[in-house]
């Protein structure tokens, strides 16, 4: 049992780390009105992990406070992630089909960002060179595109390395709860 904690807070943390490594980089994009965010293809991983919630939280939190945002970008943008997360991951442990729950697991990421963030930045920054609802158009665009073309395929090749690497751990008497979805997909098929 003890074994299967310290995975997952390992890659809890990776989660974490890969999320500001993969905002960084693009922080001119990342961090302004036309946002296109790499990063968030991790917002699909809840569905196969639930680790990847508090992790895509501190991930965000960090890239936004490295990035030189705002205080109230920096904490409620995390929030608006965790939310999102929370309802990946709650969209995964109800909808039985995988290929649906990639579907209207990746609507939370892109709904909630598109919808909250340019009133957040509103708030943070004052008055926007675009208005409230050309951001709104913005980040629907942009989130889509990373969440449908990024996430999904990452969350289809975790899902992948989870059905190989799965019965090796259930061989060693350790399950978790996403190698036993992987399975039951496996079965659904």
């Amino acid at each position: 049992m003890k074994k299967q904690h310290i995975v997952r807070l390992c890659r809890a943390g990776i989660f974490a780390a890969l999320y500001v490594v993969l905002t960084l980089p693009f922080v001119t994009v990342t961090i302004s009105e036309i946002q296109f965010r790499p990063s968030e293809a991790l917002t699909m991983l809840p569905l196969l992990f639930p680790e990847a919630i508090p992790a895509l939280f501190i991930g965000c939190m960090l890239a936004n406070w490295v990035a030189g945002g705002a205080i109230l970008d920096i904490f409620l943008g995390a929030v608006v992630t965790l939310v999102a997360a929370v309802c990946t991951w709650l969209v995964g442990k109800f909808v039985r089909n995988f290929k649906l729950s990639l579907f209207v697991g990746g609507l939370f990421p892109v709904l909630l960002n598109a919808l909250i963030l340019p009133g957040i930045w509103l708030v943070a920054y004052g008055q926007q060179e675009f208005g409230y609802w050309l951001n709104v158009a913005f980040l629907l665009a942009s989130q889509s595109l990373v969440v449908y073309a990024l996430g999904v395929p990452l969350t289809l090749a975790a899902k992948a390395y989870l059905k190989h690497t799965g019965k090796a751990l259930a061989a060693e008497g350790a399950s978790s709860t996403s190698s036993q979805r992987a399975e039951e997909d496996e079965k659904e098929e």
